[in-house]
């Protein structure tokens, strides 16, 4: 007789509290070598949503995620021939997931064109050696778009479905390959010992960037496959033309399929009966949509597409002076005589599809005043109005340098 369900639950979540407890011991300085063993003997195997779940439920008992960040490469090499044997390629070309892989493969030609080049490195210049090292690096770089197409469309859906640690930890082990990569591009030019160079950066970046597609591989894209509906997969394919792809061409039948979805599909928005504006990129409630708008560094205009003053932003500093009695009025008449024919010729070139934006800068007691028109269009391309956006710019043109998030 076989086990009952039940008793396969109960062996499951015995399986996952061992993998927990040997996760905190080698967080606390069991060897690599020892929790291998203990795996083996008390586990035996486990699926990638086991670990992603069980990594998940230490974030919620209170293991920080840079501890967790700190240890995550441990924890892929605990479980790389577990996982192994789990994973089977039988994605669809059109699916994101084999999208990724296919980038992957991309990737991993260019590190291995990096450890060819280092093998080889004696029989090159200094000056030739270097070079083709900056021309690799610069092809990697666009890793950059590979890694935010997956921290912008499949963390968030994970998270929906309640797991938050490849956001947290994950996206910690990008930014750090993404400031790796930097270093290695910056201090080329900068090392005087070639060897000092490879070990210092080269061959740390290498690693870390191959034990990204490892985990990406083994762990998130396997999760991934498990937790999401085809709903999901559906939004994130989407969304994945919008973000762009690196490396790779887009295969001719997902661009055919991403376009039969954003012609089936036209999101309109509505107003519900709790007074809630749902767009197709969120859901704001009226009071919201309107305080955010009056919160905008900028002033704003709109008039349809009949030239009538529709709405103007109440912001608590505004440029220009604006009243209640514009709206309703046509925009020719709240302009002086000299200017209505300028007016004229922006309208008319937005109405026949000549422009799509205007914009002017000019100086108001001291400031320097931006100012923008736009022409707004609905998905067909149907014109709708013209939007007027002022900024005063003084202070902006006066940055320099970069000032970091963390800086704030």
């Amino acid at each position: 007789m076989g086990e009952l369900p039940w008793e396969k639950g109960e062996k499951k979540e015995k399986r996952k509290e061992v993998v927990k407890d040997i996760i905190l011991k080698l967080h606390r300085g069991l060897t690599v070598e020892e929790a291998k063993n203990r795996f083996i003997k008390e586990v035996g195997s486990i699926t990638s949503s086991e670990i992603a779940e069980i990594e998940q439920s230490l974030i919620n008992e209170g293991l920080s995620t840079d501890e967790i960040k700190k240890f995550c490469n441990v924890h892929a090499l605990l479980f790389e021939s577990a996982l192994k044997k789990e994973i089977a390629e039988e994605e669809s070309p059109a699916h994101p997931i084999y999208l990724f892989k296919l980038e992957n493969r991309e990737i991993e030609k260019l590190t291995h064109a990096l450890k060819e080049l280092i093998k080889n490195k004696d029989g090159y210049s200094q000056v030739e050696l270097k070079s083709k090292i900056k021309t690799l690096l610069f092809q990697l770089g666009g890793i950059d778009l590979h890694y935010t197409r997956k921290e912008q469309l499949l963390f968030p859906f994970l998270e929906k479905y309640g797991f938050t640690g490849p956001s947290k930890v994950m996206w910690g082990k990008d930014n750090e390959i993404r400031s790796m990569l930097k270093d290695a591009s910056l201090k080329i030019e900068q090392t005087d010992s070639d060897e000092k160079y490879l070990n210092t950066y080269l061959n740390p970046l290498m690693e870390e960037i191959e034990g990204m597609i490892f985990k990406e591989e083994n762990i998130l894209f396997p999760t991934s496959l498990e937790k999401l509906s085809v709903g999901d997969w559906v939004e994130i394919l989407k969304e994945s033309d919008e973000v762009g792809y690196v490396f790779i061409q887009r295969p001719k039948d997902t661009m055919a399929l991403i376009d039969e979805l954003k012609q089936a599909v036209i999101e309109e928005p509505k107003v519900t009966g709790d007074n809630t504006v749902s767009l197709p990129t969120g859901d704001l409630r009226l009071k919201e949509l309107m305080h955010m708008l009056n919160s905008l560094p900028v002033d704003i205009t709109f008039i349809d597409q009949d030239d009538t003053v529709r709405y103007f932003s109440a912001g608590s500093e505004r440029i220009f002076v604006r009243t209640k009695a514009v709206i309703g009025r046509k925009v020719q008449n709240c302009h002086p005589p000299q200017s209505v024919e300028m007016v004229e010729k922006i309208l008319s070139s937005f109405k026949e599809k000549k422009k799509d934006s205007a914009d002017f800068w000019i100086n108001l007691k001291g400031r320097l005043v931006y100012i923008r028109y736009f022409a707004v269009r609905d998905q067909n391309g149907r014109y709708l109005g013209t939007l007027e956006v002022t900024q005063d710019v003084t202070d902006i043109r006066k940055l320099e340098g970069e000032k970091r998030l963390l800086d704030a």
